[in-house]
């Protein structure tokens, strides 16, 4: 059930208040969920039961999208304001470090809250910031014209649309390698969230000039990339692993962009061994009796 929390944020003025909406479910150690550019917390449905089975999952809408509220007028939907915020929202719900994992912009985000030491571990699927300014333009192309069609699709044709593979091809399969695998309701509701979406202009043009460069050496990092993703290719996972050499690059055969849809259980996976990785260096630290539980236990598809 989702449910919306307020905590103070810095700004470039004075300290305001963000108000967001988010969902948790399970128990064990704290795992933070971030969705992309657009989308909504929903997006994590198909893995939320799986991951709760073994955490404590917090799947969150970032500020200006989903059923969260905009940012107050003046703060920037930048790096240097979201992840700070979002360490201040763990802090407001009592979680200290949480793993991280997150799609796209969620992805970006969760790699930056990784440098900044607000996490114990981090899982980028296909995290934005590695791309070249070609491959940026071509990006926001795509998302630009994804959210002019969500504005101006009439409720009745959308719905129309959505009851039929070929129209959810048509309104998702930029992000989805198997978007007719999507259920009517689900693609509807995405399609609207993507049209009240309030931060969508703001957070795309404060990623016109985003590029990650840092390492994030301290704690595990996983690069996990959909072999079809078609709005930021795989090649990109190549980029970054040279900017993160001790992250992890795994490829995901078979899905896209949001891969938590087209390979549910693999995405579920990728999620947890990379949070069991840091069970086993903090278990090497104190008492020097490794986990068994490594990367290498994943079979990839």
């Amino acid at each position: 059930m989702t449910a919306t929390v307020s905590f103070p944020i810095d700004s470039p003025r004075d300290p305001r208040t963000a108000t967001v909406a988010y969902e948790r479910k399970g128990a064990g150690e704290p795992l933070l969920l971030l969705h992309g550019i657009g989308h909504h917390l929903q997006a994590w449905h198909p893995v939320t039961d799986i991951l709760a089975a073994e955490f404590d999952v917090i799947a969150v809408d970032l500020p200006g999208f989903g059923a969260s509220e905009s940012l107050p007028a003046g703060v920037p939907y930048d790096l240097d304001t979201i992840a700070p915020a979002l360490g201040a929202l763990c802090s407001e719900l009592g979680v200290e470090r949480p793993h991280v994992a997150g799609n796209s912009l969620g992805g970006l985000l969760a790699l930056e809250m990784g440098r900044a030491g607000l996490v114990r571990s981090v899982t980028a699927l296909s995290p934005a910031g590695f791309w070249t300014e070609g491959e940026r333009r071509y990006a926001f192309t795509v998302l630009k014209a994804m959210r002019a069609g969500a504005r101006t699709l009439p409720l009745p044709l959308l719905e129309r649309l959505s009851r039929s593979a070929l129209g959810r091809a048509a309104l998702t399969g930029a992000i989805y390698a198997h978007p007719a695998r999507r259920t009517p309701e689900a693609v509807v509701a995405e399609t609207l969230a993507l049209r009240g979406a309030s931060g969508f202009e703001q957070t795309l043009a404060a990623g016109g000039s985003v590029r990650f460069t840092e390492d994030v050496p301290d704690v595990p990092v996983t690069l996990a990339w959909g072999s079809g993703d078609r709005l930021l290719p795989p090649r990109q996972g190549v980029r970054a692993k040279h900017t993160l050499p001790g992250a992890r690059l795994v490829r995901l055969p078979g899905c896209g962009h949001v891969p938590m849809h087209d390979d549910p259980a693999l995405v579920a996976r990728v999620i947890t061994d990379t949070a069991h990785a840091a069970d086993t260096t903090r278990a090497t630290d104190t008492a020097h009796t490794p986990d068994t539980r490594t990367a290498s236990t994943i079979t990839l598809r």
